[in-house]
């Protein structure tokens, strides 16, 4: 029988199709969460320049850091710059570019520094990113640092040439002008205003706009070379936005501001009418300003963390707004992520919404092949030898991932014991998009206050009367908003000249059940054998180091995740760098932390815990670090402490240690059946979890239970040590004492001291149990009694 010739170039056609799809399958990067390992960046002269002597712990120049600047789409690659801290000469970081496919290339331009500058320049068509001037082929031209030093922060229009001249903007504070065809440089201007930390720059409205979100630290500053302003008068003046029209320089605002941008974005200002936004912050809460028709105007929305709040802007890095494709615009400050509107002016100040709150120190985002492109600032080795080498990635997904992150929780006000004016309102605070909400309010005047809460419930300016709500004398009062209250902006009005505060938290809707995507941790309940792993970032080379406690087995992890066991044994490194320290205490009632911010007491899980030893501390992200107690990890700030800190998720499960590598969170703690699940890699002896930093918030919400006293004699009037309260979404107490007395809840919410909330009167012998109101929220509670007694305060939080 004749074979159909057809049929045949059919089968053969096909055959070829499977072949080249399982070629591709076979040779497609490995990626987890997001994360492609293989395009981690490293400083690549690192363990040449500063591992050449064993003990070297910490580094504060190059190689100490290795955070991704800014990405940006162009000539058909994505283009990324890094950087290492302090470096206005130059690094051993690097220009990269990467192809469709996922190829990685370095160019041999590079001259490193510490930038995170990028702006599309229209006329000529170049991206200008660092100092690097690179054409529509993808030819690249440099600005060596010997002709234009500085830590390059922004770039921006010129003001009288934009087709031929840019300004560049440096962290201390120089301002260049620069020819776009000849590279001719000039500078303008060492130090024209305050602050220390330079950061955003755009130019609108005929205005250069610059932003500065730290204060004098690594130099003095003194009033003689500044242009306009003057040293810090108080603790409030911290960092600047500031405006030059061509001749003169002003002051708009002596506080902590990052990004400056508008509806142009990385383009520029469209026309001279558009308006311009910058975003800061000070010790109440999120700021946001806008120029609209030469006019300047200020917004206030929540910080999701405290992590971001240095006085010198260390721990902020480059918060922006950007779009990120379909029209879309991003806006990312102080770990909270928000839906911004191209069209947000004093006119219309309406659409923004919250989308998470999220654990990534996120430089710079955008948007490339139909997905969106987070870059990070991940594992550094400042004042962190737990980790061999700086590194960092970018994460790959879709709008819709990150929904899936934190709930919108966070915290602040327009007012935090401010001296008020009557009648005069406050700025605008976001309301729109949060789920329970609570509000606090307090004053210190001899006399009863009235504060009336007024709403525009669509951004159009209209503003109206919702409530007023009298406060008493040197007294707090709380308001919690129904579920069905709807507006966009909130703001106050007292009746009478008093020290006041207003101040929200928000509390967002959580992840109830772990994901399957934890199956393979061991339950703190499993009974079964598991892998207690001490893990670690290499130094000399870019693997994983691992060493299995129980088999005293030493391995290496390569990019594909691999196994390596033909290496060099680092067992007594790793045993002298990562020893197990406990940073906690417990007593009957609960889990004691204490820090140079205080003493404090967290909730408890399983005593199970206390039977194993584990990793409870450990930086994660660039400069701040989680705790891992009783298997609830919390977020630390390094500078704010225990007094900020933040609950993410309760896990109930054994981990051993926990660290990032290559943008991957890894968590040691697996079960020794672990079968491959996308998740899990390894063996029976090296076996380990690997995904994103914010999958952490779908191991479930946080929980657990302990008080300030169990069954323990106090004073009268002596308080207890504060008990965690922020981020628990159901809330209940049992107070129990061996006489009658009256037992205080106080409230702190704004971390700046307590306010009663409710005295319950508790008969001898009984207990009396309280359910906290849906919605309500303060960031720590204590107790306190009238009588000498022996009592019991129980909060349990599910």
């Amino acid at each position: 029988m004749k074979r159909n010739p057809i049929l045949k170039f059919s089968v053969l056609l096909s055959a070829a199709i499977f072949t080249t799809h399982l070629a591709y399958a076979q040779t497609k990067p490995l990626q987890i969460s997001g994360v492609y390992p293989h395009l981690a960046t490293f400083n690549e002269s690192w363990d040449k320049q500063n591992w050449l002597k064993k003990d070297v712990t910490k580094s504060y120049g190059d190689g100490g850091e290795n955070g991704i600047g800014a990405i940006t789409p162009w000539a058909g690659k994505l283009w990324m710059v890094t950087y290492s801290p302090h470096m206005p000469k130059g690094s051993s970081d690097k220009l990269y570019s990467i192809d469709d496919q996922l190829h990685v290339t370095i160019h041999p331009e590079s001259i490193g520094g510490t930038p995170a500058n990028r702006m599309i320049h229209k006329e000529s068509k170049q991206l200008i990113t660092s100092n690097y001037f690179i054409d529509e082929q993808g030819k690249i031209r440099v600005i060596p640092f010997s002709v234009m030093p500085g830590r390059m922060t922004a770039t921006a229009r010129h003001l009288t040439d934009p087709a031929n001249m840019v300004y560049f903007y440096d962290m201390e504070g120089k301002v260049y002008e620069v020819n776009v065809h000849t590279l001719a440089v000039k500078k303008l201007f060492e130090k024209p205003v305050p602050g220390w930390h330079g950061k955003g720059a755009y130019t609108a409205q005929n205005l250069l706009v610059v932003a500065n979100n730290g204060e004098d630290a690594v130099f003095k500053i003194t009033k003689d070379i500044l242009k306009v302003g003057d040293v810090p008068h108080n603790t409030e003046e911290k960092g600047v936005l500031a405006s030059w029209d061509g001749n003169t320089w002003k002051i708009i605002e002596r506080k902590q501001f990052t990004d400056v941008t508008g509806p142009g974005g990385i383009y520029g200002s469209p026309d001279d009418k558009s308006p311009l936004w910058s975003i800061g912050w000070d010790r109440r809460s999120v700021m946001l300003k806008l120029l609209d028709a030469g006019q300047w105007y200020s917004y206030r929305l929540p910080k999701a963390a405290h992590t971001y709040d240095h006085w010198g802007g260390w721990y902020t890095e480059w918060p922006r707004i950007r779009e990120v494709g379909n029209g879309k615009m991003l806006m990312d400050m102080h770990a909270m992520m928000y839906d911004f509107p191209k069209t947000f002016s004093r006119a219309n100040s309406g659409g923004i919404k919250p989308i998470n709150s999220h654990l990534r120190y996120i430089p710079d985002f955008c948007n490339w092949n139909n997905q969106l492109v987070i870059a990070t600032d991940e594992t550094t080795v400042l004042e962190n030898p737990m980790a061999g080498r700086a590194q960092s990635n970018l994460w790959f997904g879709q709008w819709n991932d990150l929904t899936t992150w934190g709930g919108a929780t966070g915290w602040g006000g327009p007012w935090d014991k401010d001296d008020v004016k009557a009648g005069v309102p406050s700025d605008p605070f976001l309301v729109n998009g949060f789920d329970q909400k609570i509000l606090h309010l307090a004053q210190t005047s001899d006399k009863p206050v009235s504060f009336t809460i007024q709403i525009d419930k669509t951004g159009h300016n209209q503003w109206e009367d919702y409530k007023t709500i009298s406060v008493p004398a040197n007294g707090y009062q709380y308001l919690i908003f129904p579920d069905q209250f709807l507006a966009t902006w909130v703001r106050f009005k007292t009746d009478a000249d008093c020290n006041a505060t207003a101040f929200f938290h928000f509390t967002g809707k959580m992840q109830e059940r772990q994901d399957s995507m934890f199956s393979t941790l061991a339950a703190i309940q499993d009974k079964s054998g598991f892998n207690a792993s001490l893990i670690r970032p290499a130094n000399f080379n870019k693997n994983l180091q691992v060493f299995n406690i129980n088999s005293k087995k030493y391995s290496e992890v390569d990019q594909k995740l691999a196994t390596i066991t033909n290496t060099v044994d680092s067992t007594s490194q790793m045993m002298r760098l990562l020893s197990f320290k406990k940073s906690y205490t417990m007593d009957d009632a609960s889990v004691i932390i204490k820090d140079n911010t205080g003493t404090f007491r967290l909730p408890k899980t399983s005593e199970v815990y206390e039977t194993f030893q584990y990793r409870d501390k450990r930086e994660v992200e660039s400069e701040r670090f989680m705790l891992n107690i009783q298997g609830t990890f919390y977020e630390v700030g390094r500078e704010a402490g225990f007094l900020a800190m933040r609950p993410i998720t309760t896990h109930h499960k054994k981990i051993i240690d926990f660290c990032t590598w290559r943008g991957l969170l890894v968590l040691s703690g697996t079960r020794k059946n672990a079968k491959p699940d996308g998740h899990y890699f390894g063996n029976a002896d090296n076996g380990l979890w690997y995904g994103g930093i914010d999958d952490m918030w779908k191991m479930g919400k946080p929980a657990g239970q302990g008080g300030v006293w169990k069954n323990v004699s106090v004073k009268a009037k002596d308080p207890s040590l504060p008990y965690l309260m922020t981020g628990y979404d159901q809330k209940r107490v049992a107070i129990t004492t061996d006489k009658d007395a009256s037992i205080t809840l106080e409230v702190d919410f704004d971390l700046a001291g307590f306010h009663t909330y409710k005295t319950f009167f508790v008969k001898a012998g009984q207990t009396l149990n309280y359910e906290f109101p849906k919605g309500f929220s303060a960031h720590w509670v204590r107790a306190v009694s009238d009588q000498d007694c022996k009592a019991t305060v129980w909060f349990t939080y599910q």
